[in-house]
């Protein structure tokens, strides 16, 4: 079985690296994502990228914070 590896960034996107074909992405409706020659692709957090699914840097304009800052932030570590 291939390894496929997922990465929170700090304050950004889940990193998804795969070989080719071992990952499927599938929306709402049921439909597959074309990921011929995408071993590698970021998916976004922050809900603000035009291109969803995938990241395209929003997070990094608006001031992103991912949930585990937050809630560091929160409980005053």
């Amino acid at each position: 079985m291939a390894t496929v590896k997922i990465t929170v960034r700090p304050n950004g996107p889940y990193r998804v690296e795969g070989p080719e074909g071992a990952i499927e992405l599938i929306d709402p409706a049921g439909n597959k994502h074309d990921l011929t020659g995408k071993p590698a692709f970021s998916l976004c957090r922050c809900g603000g990228s035009v291109n969803k699914p995938f990241c395209d840097g929003t997070h990094s304009k608006i001031g992103f914070q991912g949930a585990e800052l937050a809630v560091k932030k929160v409980e005053g570590s």
